[in-house]
């Protein structure tokens, strides 16, 4: 699956950073057909971001099609496809792509599960906080691709319904994983999104990034592809 193969690449960056840590950002190889990747610090990567205030006005769920037929010819819509892309045991895939069996890690709260009924596709950042950012001038194809986005491994993660629900539309100034060993990574995970889709980011959201690049975070290292 993409997410798997991006993940595989994600590590391979990763082994790199000790080379460019001090650089703001810098293109790396990226298997054939993939944009130019970029790696930076949190830091760096938090100061791309276009700090701009938010604006929810007319916004509504349906303006972001999902879940559509995914990015395999192969029945299962996006939602069950980042569940394939992410079980750590995968499950039985019967007529329709219904799923059964398979185990998951939910990584915000740390939490293993077994039943794909009971977990969400969380957009890593809300539909509601992406168009606040700039998806409201965005064409309805564009919002439906950043609603489906199976190019990058941050932009959808399967998590317990119970987390993503805790996290609703918040940003990291509200709302920051359960799990301690988690938040950094969701940080990153974060500002990343950001940047592969050129959101912006309001004062309070871009200090409360800050404080945590500047602070528990400031080893962790931002992967991102500019979107198609």
């Amino acid at each position: 699956m993409i997410k798997n193969l991006l993940r595989g690449f994600v590590a391979l960056s990763l082994a790199l950073v000790p080379l460019i840590a001090s650089t703001p950002a810098q293109a790396v190889q990226t298997p054939q057909g993939l944009r130019a990747a970029q790696v930076t610090t949190l830091a760096d990567a938090v100061g791309l971001v276009p700090a701009e205030d938010e604006d929810r006005t007319g916004y509504t769920r349906s303006s972001f099609k999902h879940w559509n037929s995914g990015t395999v010819a192969d029945g299962c819509n996006t939602r069950n496809e980042v569940l394939l892309a992410e079980a750590t045991t995968a499950p039985a895939v019967a007529s329709g792509c219904k799923l059964t069996g398979g185990t998951w890690l939910s990584y915000y709260d740390g939490q293993e599960v077994t039943d794909p009924g009971a977990l969400d596709i969380d957009h890593m950042v809300p539909l509601a906080e992406a168009w606040d950012s700039g998806a409201s001038a965005w064409t309805a194809a564009r919002r439906e691709a950043y609603a489906n986005d199976q190019g990058a491994a941050a932009s959808l993660v399967a998590v317990t319904a119970r987390s993503n629900r805790q996290k609703s539309d918040q940003d990291p100034a509200e709302w920051l994983p359960p799990a301690p060993e988690a938040q950094c990574r969701y940080v990153g995970d974060w500002v990343a999104t950001k940047l592969r889709w050129q959101l912006t980011a309001d004062t309070t959201e871009m200090d409360a990034l800050k404080v945590l690049a500047e602070g528990p975070c400031e080893n962790s290292i931002v992967f991102y592809t500019p979107a198609p």
